[in-house]
């Protein structure tokens, strides 16, 4: 039994049935948890280090490396049962889909800091680290985060199609997954 199942067994029977119903959210949720961490340090580190003066050039090489990361762990995890699509296909999608949602992430730090001008000497450092989390990490990621995972879901990992015609029953996919088993 995988940490996964283990845990989903463990929660109550209401909130079970919703999880399983959203586990491709959930999962998407996480992975986009460990990707913020990855961008975070990286973006933290290029900006107060070897590009304090560039904050936007920073956060698009940290979105960037978060953006690869981001591909394995969905590919791989979040939307593995999904398909229907040749990889070369699916990556070039993701990519794009990802580099469009790299720039509404920095959007808000660009108008942050060049547009309302919260940037040291004419404010504070900590005025600044401030700014740019909230207008980074809280809207920018949030724009991006709705966008991808409705894009995901449409375009890069479509619903893969059974012998049929017809969309693999979500209880189907579950059980190839092995959630909800104990």
């Amino acid at each position: 039994m995988s940490f996964v199942d283990a845990a989903v067994n463990r929660v109550p029977e209401p909130l079970r049935g919703l999880l399983l119903r959203h586990h491709e959210l959930i999962k998407f949720a996480i992975v986009g948890g460990t990707t913020f961490v990855v961008d975070s340090v990286i973006f933290y580190t290029l900006k107060l280090t070897v590009l304090e003066e560039k904050p936007v050039t920073a956060k698009v090489i940290a979105g960037v490396i978060a953006v690869i990361c981001s591909y394995v762990l969905n590919r791989e995890w979040s939307f593995k049962n999904r398909g229907g699509r040749e990889r070369h296909h699916e990556a070039l999608l993701f990519f794009a889909v990802s580099g469009i949602g790299v720039v509404l992430s920095f959007i808000p730090l660009w108008i942050s800091s060049y547009v309302f001008d919260l940037r040291v000497p004419n404010v504070s450092l900590t005025m600044e680290n401030i700014a740019d989390f909230v207008s980074a990490y809280l809207i920018g990621n949030l724009l991006q985060m709705i966008f991808r995972f409705w894009c995901f879901r449409r375009f890069v990992f479509p619903e893969e199609m059974n012998p049929g015609g017809g969309d693999v029953p979500e209880h189907e996919e579950l059980a190839e997954e092995g959630l909800g088993h104990s």
